[in-house]
């Protein structure tokens, strides 16, 4: 992570440098149509299109995608099996557009748990749009932010055991350093469609400080004038860090 939130200021703007985005609504998009579940998440594919579009187009530097929680493998076996269905064939038809558009892909998350072929797809699509300079869009894929943290310990006590006996020289910035998203700023705004009021063990750790937008709007139905909603909401906040409205208004440029 290039800088946290509770350790130092960060930068802010008036468009948020890093949306986190929960796609929830899917199946109950389906459910209210009469379809069966899995046609939400197949929809909710275009969505996720409308949004890379937006945010390339917006100059938002990271776009994070809550693609499968690792407590989703505890829903039905067929949705589960389309959920990674959907995975494979996005990748065999996006990533070309995605490298087009200049688009860097990154998946985080704990990947030994799917076929090698979408392990191999992954990897893939990683390699070909490396080099890209314009939006990063990352997928969180069998992540949890519990996980997150725990993997990061762990890497961090493989890598210095010393620490097993030293705890007082582990920091937040040490540990920064072994999440999985730590090449990322921290998310300026995270949004949540669906109507739930949650973030679902979501980046846990990186959420400290990210305003929190939650819509009724399930994400098959989510585009462009629901981003701009979101941002607009973004703009009113007063991000403070801690400080004061005051110390705010004295550091301002007009001040």
């Amino acid at each position: 992570m290039k800088s946290s939130s509770t350790l130092c200021v960060p930068e802010t703007g008036s468009i948020p440098r890093h949306i986190a985005i929960i796609m929830d609504g899917n199946g109950r998009w389906a459910t209210r149509r009469f379809m069966p579940r899995t046609a939400g998440h197949a929809k909710g594919v275009q969505a996720v299109r409308r949004v890379v579009e937006y945010c390339g187009a917006n100059g938002i530097d990271y776009l994070t995608l809550f693609a499968f929680s690792s407590e989703n493998w505890r829903r039905p076996q067929e949705e589960v099996s389309l959920l990674m269905k959907l995975f494979v064939q996005a990748l065999e038809k996006e990533v070309s557009r995605l490298n087009s558009n200049n688009v860097r892909l990154r998946v985080v998350g704990d990947l030994s748990p799917f076929e090698p072929y979408l392990q191999k797809l992954i990897r893939d699509a990683e390699a070909v749009t490396n080099g890209n300079s314009g939006l990063t869009l990352t997928i969180a894929a069998n992540y949890g932010g519990r996980w997150d943290i725990l993997q990061a310990f762990r890497k961090m006590l493989q890598a210095h055991p010393e620490l097993a006996q030293e705890t007082e020289q582990v920091s937040e910035q040490m540990l920064n350093e072994y999440l999985c998203m730590h090449w990322a700023p921290e998310p300026d705004l995270f949004i949540r469609t669906g109507g739930e009021s949650r973030i679902s063990n979501f980046l846990v750790w990186q959420l400290a400080y990210t305003e929190l937008y939650f819509t009724d709007c399930y994400w098959p139905d989510f585009g462009a004038k629901d981003m701009d909603r979101a941002i607009e909401w973004y703009r009113g906040r007063e991000r403070r860090f801690g400080r004061t409205s005051a110390q705010i208004s004295d550091d301002s440029p007009s001040a």
